[in-house]
């Protein structure tokens, strides 16, 4: 059966830009990523909104779940950000967190938590990153915390002590009144984890670096300065956000050129983990900086969110942590109490391509707007993943064809994601679909009738179109 292609393809007068023609070969290539990890896509919590999240967000769960659903395993959570350096534990609290704001949609700049904040995040039932104090320099409080941690949590994957010091200063308490350098950070951290993996008499356990950026502090500088320290490290950790949210640019956060040009510094960062015997995870990320811009919650950051796991991945990440903040005051979330987001499509899209699968391998050369990836599992290809990162906003849709050869089968199907434009937002009543399928408003719930385009191949050739701001995954 020919392609079905959605209706805004159907016209003949729509441009169509050169076809293009990728092989998939039959084994992983010599590019090919490492041994993916069961749940790559990982979700990452605020400090003070995390017992929010989990209690009073109904979707919260539902969300997870639909992930699980794809892979077998819930997607690894991270609980931290800026609260976590403002946050005291406190044995005697019978509250998960006690803190006070002058608004709703602030956030607290000090606060509390008590033991049923860790008990809450031992019920998770997947890995969890958990987050705890250095700037306030209170280490016996710090080991406390992590003691109750280790005890309570089976699912403990890391601890992460301190969250992006780079914008520790010196008027911080950590800092003693003294300038907040990269070589006063690297011998923070280690002195930290001697103390609290000492007292907790663990190794490969802390998530380190923690670092925003590559520069001044960097994964790399850190490595070099570990020593034996190294043996208490899990991995380390890196945050990114490609654009400020006062100057974000949807067009160019989408563009599959301009992701891999915006993660190649972290390179380096991925090799000087490895080089320790240990993996590197973006251990918070999202679109835009300060709870996101007004591209954070469009059609368009869900598509970046596709095409950065999928060069991520390659690079050599093995998780990345998609951070969600303040609840009612986010734009990058993927979803909230009344109004799903429009970047959630993208991260269930990217769980759904790789999930069971070994390694993903780049069919483009990632300097032009058209991406291809091979997925493999147990040595073969069985998905083909295909975006055009061409911004659309009005007028006439563009299309790209790409034609796949050294296809084994005689048809394939395949799940479309799209929305009518890039800027598209549910809040405004642009919903994007997977495959024919929305998720609802305030609970998360697949709804809907699933659509499974078909596509005849011919000595082993397809050919599939895609309008601007699209994506296809080919099932083999």
């Amino acid at each position: 059966m020919a392609l079905l292609l959605a209706p805004l393809l159907l016209c003949s007068c729509i441009p169509v830009v050169a076809a293009l023609t990728f092989a998939v070969p039959s084994t992983p290539p010599s590019n090919a990523s490492g041994q993916l990890s069961a749940a790559p896509v990982g979700v990452s919590l605020e400090f003070f909104t995390f017992p929010g999240y989990m209690n009073d967000v109904a979707a919260t769960p539902t969300c997870l779940q639909n992930f699980k659903d794809l892979t077998g395993a819930w997607p690894p959570l991270r609980i931290g950000g800026t609260t976590q350096d403002r946050a005291t534990y406190d044995a005697s609290s019978t509250n998960a967190v006690t803190y006070t704001v002058a608004s709703s949609g602030d956030a607290p700049t000090s606060l509390t938590f008590g033991p049923s904040f860790v008990s809450l995040a031992a019920s998770y039932g997947g890995d969890v990153i958990l987050g705890l104090n250095r700037r306030l320099d209170n280490l016996s409080n710090t080991i406390a915390a992590a003691t109750l941690a280790k005890n309570k949590m089976n699912n403990l994957n890391a601890i992460e002590l301190g969250n992006e010091p780079n914008f520790f200063s010196s008027s911080d308490p950590i800092a003693n009144s003294q300038s907040w350098t990269a070589a006063a950070d690297y011998s923070s951290e280690v002195s930290w984890q001697d103390a609290v993996c000492g007292n907790l008499s663990v190794s490969n356990i802390i998530s380190a670096g923690v670092f925003f950026g590559t520069s001044p502090m960097s994964i790399a500088g850190l490595a070099a300065a570990e020593g034996e320290a190294n043996t208490y490290v899990k991995d380390y950790c890196s945050h990114n956000y490609p654009q400020s949210a006062s100057t974000a640019n949807l067009a160019s956060l989408m563009s599959h050129s301009a992701i891999t040009s915006q993660i190649k510094p972290f390179a380096a960062e991925v090799s000087a983990a490895a080089a320790k015997g240990k993996p590197h995870i973006f251990g918070e990320t999202n679109s835009a900086t300060q709870g996101g811009g007004g591209i954070s919650p469009t059609f368009g950051a869900a598509l970046w969110i596709l095409d950065y796991v999928m060069q991520t991945i390659l690079m050599g990440t093995e998780a990345l942590y998609f951070h969600q903040g303040t609840i009612g005051n986010c734009q990058y979330c993927w979803w909230g109490r009344y109004d799903m987001g429009s970047p959630y499509y993208g991260a269930y899209f990217a769980t759904m391509a790789l999930a069971n699968a070994d390694q993903i391998a780049p069919l483009d050369d990632q300097t032009t707007a058209y991406a291809a990836y091979a997925i493999y599992k147990d040595g073969a290809p069985v998905r083909v993943l295909l975006y055009n990162s061409d911004y659309y906003t009005s007028g006439t849709r563009s299309a790209q064809t790409y034609t796949l050869t050294g296809l084994p089968s005689s048809r394939v199907t395949a799940k479309r994601l799209t929305a009518p434009y890039a800027t598209s937002r549910v809040d405004r009543g642009q919903n994007p679909t997977v495959g024919g399928q929305t998720f609802a408003n305030g609970t998360c719930a697949i709804q809907g009738t699933a659509v499974m385009e078909t596509t005849t191949v011919s000595s082993g050739k397809a050919t599939f179109t895609l309008g601007a701001s699209e994506a296809l995954l080919v099932y083999l």
